[in-house]
């Protein structure tokens, strides 16, 4: 399966940079367990991410960023089998879950709930 990794990326954080990265570890930490039970993870952001700085976004929340962060986790899941909520709020990734919802997704709250690849 493809599995989007969602979780708090921006919340929480008042855009602190520090504080952007312990979140974007914490997605990327479910990541090698997934690949690991024979799955391919994904996370939102790994595409966003060189898609905001070529485009010259220059901050969290402005116009780039809003045209491409949230659009490129709706874009993946059309393309995921699963996706995978980690804890935080998050506006962002309750939203993917909802769109995973209305597309049938299975939904994953913990890493241990996610099947061994047959």
């Amino acid at each position: 399966m493809l599995i989007l990794i969602a979780g708090p990326y921006r919340s929480g954080t008042n855009d602190d940079p520090v504080l952007i990265r312990k979140n974007l570890d914490n997605l990327e930490a479910m990541a090698l367990p997934i690949f690991r039970k024979g799955h391919v993870p994904m996370i939102g952001e790994w595409v966003a991410l060189p898609l905001l700085h070529l485009a010259g976004s220059q901050k969290p929340g402005d116009d780039i960023w809003n045209e491409i962060q949230y659009p490129v986790a709706h874009r993946l899941l059309e393309k995921c089998d699963a996706i995978l909520r980690i804890p935080g709020e998050s506006k962002g990734a309750d939203q993917d879950v909802k769109i995973a919802k209305e597309r049938g997704l299975k939904i994953y709250f913990h890493i241990n709930e996610i099947p061994d690849a047959k």
